[in-house]
């Protein structure tokens, strides 16, 4: 069994920024990443760029340089992996976290399905990106049925149904239209959600006025079939024909392990984790959240901008705890 003093579940941009605050400040610590370094970033879309600038993206005040004001994925990529690699971060890449239990003596014994650690403190700074949320329709397990985008090129001269209207599936139609599918968005309100970047959302608006994008509005999908879709519209259910669709329609953080580890979550539907605001202490003494997933299923409430601060604050606590 190995002993740490620290735990960071998550090797994201939060989970980089916990390790770097804890080796300045002296503390023991390994970040658990089940992926590369920035996992979910690295999942995202080929060509995705940030609606945040580039120095609302820095950690621990190291300089993000990019080419535009906002960078794109993979400026990203190559930034956090040099802090990786420059800080001599002490990172485990491509090892699962599978349990996490609390002990009489106050520790912590963390399994994965690599090796099993012992540590006095654990950071959960895994995000929302892993489960997507699901239509729950029939036909929705089809090989021709995604929930993660990655490509336009593999959709080109297809009849391509984007099901959602976020930044992601907005970002999706107009790449994919662009490289010559026939796309359909599918949206389940009245129009293109209003949190789509303000750069891009008159450009989908443009090209669905002028027929370029199919859009139907008000809409949910009934079922998937192999070459079809039927929907239910404002005018009665259709069947229109496809060929592939993308179901972009969110991701939420992982309750079930949060509920494993004994954290609390909220009843309203929402699943906020209790937690305390100032130090991102849990109900569970020593168990810390970071980033997105303290937000609930509210996966628009924390980002890294507004998150990263939340490194400084728990080792700050983490420290105060600590017997010198």
């Amino acid at each position: 069994m190995t002993e740490k003093e620290l735990i960071i579940i998550g090797g994201g941009p939060i989970g980089i920024a916990c390790g770097l605050e804890a080796k300045k400040r002296g503390v023991d610590s390994l970040i658990i990443e089940k992926g590369p370094i920035v996992n979910s970033l690295f999942n995202y879309p080929m060509n995705m760029q940030f609606f945040s600038s580039s120095e609302k993206l820095e950690i621990d005040d190291i300089p993000f340089i990019s080419k535009e004001a906002k960078p794109k994925r993979n400026e990203a990529l190559e930034y956090y992996r040099r802090i990786v690699t420059s800080n001599d971060l002490n990172i485990n890449l491509f090892e699962k976290v599978t349990s996490v239990k609390k002990q009489e003596n106050n520790r912590f014994v963390i399994e994965t399905d690599k090796e099993t650690y012992q540590a006095n403190f654990v950071i959960v700074a895994t995000g929302f990106y892993d489960l997507p949320n699901t239509l729950d329709v029939p036909g929705e397990n089809l090989p021709k049925v995604a929930h993660y985008y990655k490509d336009p090129h593999f959709y080109s001269m297809q009849k391509l149904a984007v099901v959602g209207a976020s930044n992601s599936a907005v970002d999706a139609a107009l790449e994919c239209y662009r490289k010559g599918a026939d796309v359909t968005m599918i949206v389940r309100g009245p129009e293109i959600g209003p949190r789509v970047k303000y750069w891009v959302k008159p450009d989908i608006e443009n090209r669905i006025k002028e027929g370029s994008v199919k859009a139907f509005f008000n809409t949910t999908v009934k079922e998937f079939k192999e070459d079809c879709i039927v929907l239910n519209t404002s005018e009665g259910e259709k069947t229109i024909e496809n060929d592939y669709v993308l179901a972009l329609t969110g991701y939420k953080p992982n309750f079930h392990f949060l509920e494993k580890l004994g954290v609390q979550l909220s009843e309203d539907g929402k699943f906020y984790p209790q937690y305390n605001e100032d130090t991102m202490e849990t109900n569970v003494e020593n168990l810390y959240l970071a980033g997105v997933i303290c937000g609930g299923m509210d996966t628009h409430l924390w980002f890294i901008e507004n998150s990263r601060v939340h490194a400084k604050m728990i080792l700050e606590n983490i420290e105060s705890k600590q017997v010198h």
